[in-house]
């Protein structure tokens, strides 16, 4: 299992990337699944807004999105599972609204962008109820491991 970062526009906040990937992989992992390989991307709303207007038609920022690749990368003969990027400025925002720290709601954005890209959904109540159930399921594990380090 491979997660890369990326973070290349200067001036976003500091994020625990090994938390981050850790997110992932425990994701990854309480779903059974772990030769897959993710990038998740940390960005300003600038960026996630030119994204979700490029690929979703929506001229407006979001927190996360995912964009699914499912194809087996030959170079690693591993499953590329896709993209996940973070709009950190929105991050802040959710953070402060949820009254938590900024690595926590990255962790929480990263596991819903996880989710996403294994096929789950919200827009459907049933759906959404399996989802949120799952993501916060998982999120108290991240936490909880952390906290144990």
């Amino acid at each position: 299992m491979m997660i890369e970062i990326q973070k290349d526009i200067s001036g976003l906040p500091s994020v625990d990337q090994a938390l981050l990937k850790q997110a992932i992989k425990i994701t990854l992992s309480t779903l059974d699944k772990s030769a897959m390989d993710i990038t998740l991307r940390l960005t300003n709303d600038a960026e996630m807004q030119q994204l979700n207007q490029s690929y979703r038609g929506e001229a407006i920022t979001t927190d996360v999105l995912a964009f699914n690749q499912d194809f087996i990368d030959p170079e690693t003969g591993r499953l590329y599972l896709g993209d996940i990027i973070i709009s950190l400025d929105r991050a802040i925002e959710q953070a402060a609204d949820q009254d938590h720290g900024l690595d926590e709601e990255c962790v929480f954005l990263a596991i819903h962008g996880t989710l996403h890209l294994l096929g789950y959904d919200h827009y459907e109540p049933e759906e959404k109820t399996e989802m949120w159930a799952l993501q916060d399921s998982i999120f108290n594990k991240v936490v909880k491991e952390d906290q144990e380090d």
